[in-house]
């Protein structure tokens, strides 16, 4: 029986799936398995799978689209191993990945690793990549070193004991937010999640602001559902990109009639522009990772508001606002 079993849902995106199982055959470890679940998609992978059999140990599943959590579900039911490993499909796993793991697993209960940009990356790929990691946007309250949350682990790069996953019987039917919901079940049923800082991978993310804007509104949107089914969970830090979002609409409004005060709309540009400069190195990356965070704060932030007037004033506390197909 294999150690681990790595497990990735899939929805229509074959060429990713491709890459990141070519990364997988240049990994120096090989006590793995692989469980491919196809969540309803209309662009099949069966056929990537199948190249790689006499290359990996790869089980290829389709099933009706359920969203990815309970296709992470599937994928356990059909694990042979030990430990189980989420991936998304947009990742590419560095040769070294388990060499980190293999350090620390006997001595915990789940773990988490970081997310960085392959240098193979698009520039906006590498922009999102940068806004999606800095502590200077939501980044910073998503955990972990030099972040300003505690460590939670995330589903794109999540690894757990198959013994605790059964015993908080997986996923729960939750289309945003569910990974955030699972690290909560965790540290609340008192097992150990820690962040490996060696064991990152390459994470592509959206490939455009639309998509992007979509998915941070919606985790904005979930950042309040999780704290009504997790009482406590939510933190002042969760409001700062909303904060942000108010303060820049009112300033922008103000200086209409006061234009000297213009300029101050400028100095978060600008200090994202050095940030990412300073990062990547390249004008073109540092121009876009403007845009990109400007659009993740405002998509949490606005979503954030959203769900916050729908739970205040319109006492609502359903998902249906954001339960459709989580990969669009």
């Amino acid at each position: 029986m294999p150690k681990y079993s790595l497990i990735i849902p899939v929805y229509n995106r074959p060429q990713e799936i491709d890459e990141l199982l070519s990364s997988l055959t240049d990994v120096s470890f090989n006590d793995f398995e692989v469980v491919v679940v196809e969540d309803g998609s209309t662009l099949s992978s069966d056929l990537i799978c199948k190249g790689y059999r006499n290359k990996l140990n790869i089980t290829y599943h389709y099933q009706k689209n359920t969203g990815p959590g309970l296709a992470r579900n599937t994928g356990a039911s059909l694990a042979k191993g030990d430990v189980f490993i989420f991936f998304d499909s947009d990742c590419l796993i560095p040769s070294d990945y388990f060499e980190a793991v293999e350090q620390q697993i006997d001595k915990i209960d789940c773990f988490g690793g970081p997310d960085m940009a392959h240098q193979s990356f698009s520039p906006i790929q590498k922009a999102i990549s940068y806004s999606m990691t800095s502590t200077l946007t939501t980044g910073g309250i998503r955990g972990g070193k030099k972040k300003l949350d505690k460590f939670y682990p995330r589903s794109f790069n999540m690894g757990i004991k198959r013994n605790v996953f059964e015993a908080l019987k997986g996923f729960r039917d939750i289309r945003f937010g569910e990974d955030l919901d699972f690290s909560l079940r965790i540290v609340e049923g008192g097992y150990k999640a820690v962040l490996i800082e060696n064991a990152g991978v390459f994470h592509k993310r959206r490939n455009n602001m639309k998509s992007f804007f979509k998915q941070v509104f919606n985790s904005g949107i979930a950042r309040i559902n999780l704290n009504i089914w997790h009482p406590g969970s939510l933190k002042l830090v969760h409001a700062a990109p909303s904060i942000f979002t108010l303060g820049y609409i009112i300033w922008g409004i103000i200086s209409i009639f006061i234009p000297q005060l213009c300029i101050l709309l400028l100095l978060p540009l600008l200090i994202f522009f050095i940030d990412a400069l300073v990062k990547n190195k390249n004008i073109k990356i540092a121009s876009l990772a403007v845009v990109a965070s400007m659009v993740q704060t405002f998509g949490y932030g606005t979503g954030f508001i959203y769900a916050l007037f729908k739970l205040i004033v319109l006492n609502k506390t359903d998902t249906g606002a954001f339960n459709k197909t989580f990969y669009n």
